[in-house]
C-alpha cells in the first residue's frame, strides 16, 4: 500500500492505528486478526450485516486485497465463506467491530458445525452402503 502524504502524528486504537497527515488527513489502518461487521448484499438487493475477522493483507502491485473471514448463520446451518475485499469490490462495506457488538456464542456455533458434520457422515455413509450395495448386485451387468 502506498500512502502518499506527510505523517505529522500516529494514533493508535484498539482496532488498528490512525496516520494523521499534516494537512488534517486521516488514513485508518486495520489490523489482521481483527473483528469486524461486515455489509454484504445479497441477491435480491437486501443487506446482511455479518460478524467477520481480517485474515490476512495481500498486497499484490496491481490490486491490492484484504482477505476477509466472514461467518453467517440461517435457517440452513452454519457458513464460513472469505472475501476478497479490495478497490473493485462491489456489494460489500467493512468497519471495525467493538466488542459489545455481533456476539457470537462459541459453543452454539461449534454444536451446530458439529451437527453438520454428524449428517454429512451419515450421507457418506448411506452413499458407501449404496455403492457396496450396486459393485455387489449390479456387476453382472460388467462381466
Amino acid at each position: 500500500m502506498e500512502i502518499d502524504m506527510t505523517i505529522h502524528d500516529i494514533i493508535s486504537d484498539y482496532d488498528g492505528i490512525t496516520l494523521i497527515g499534516q494537512k488534517g488527513e486521516r488514513i485508518k489502518i486495520l489490523l489482521t486478526e481483527q473483528e469486524v461487521k461486515v455489509l454484504k448484499k445479497g441477491y435480491s438487493n437486501d443487506y446482511d450485516v455479518l460478524a467477520g475477522v481480517i485474515t490476512e493483507f495481500v498486497n499484490f502491485k496491481e490490486l491490492p486485497t484484504m482477505i476477509v473471514a466472514v461467518f453467517k448463520q440461517d435457517y440452513s446451518g452454519c457458513h464460513l465463506e472469505f472475501i476478497n475485499y479490495n478497490a473493485k469490490t462491489e456489494g460489500v462495506e467493512i468497519t471495525p467491530c467493538c466488542e459489545h457488538e455481533l456476539k457470537l456464542e462459541k459453543c452454539r456455533v461449534v454444536d451446530k458445525f458439529n451437527q453438520e458434520i454428524e449428517k454429512k457422515k451419515a450421507e457418506m455413509d448411506e452413499l458407501t452402503a449404496k455403492r457396496d450395495y450396486f459393485e455387489k448386485y449390479f456387476q453382472k451387468y460388467f462381466k
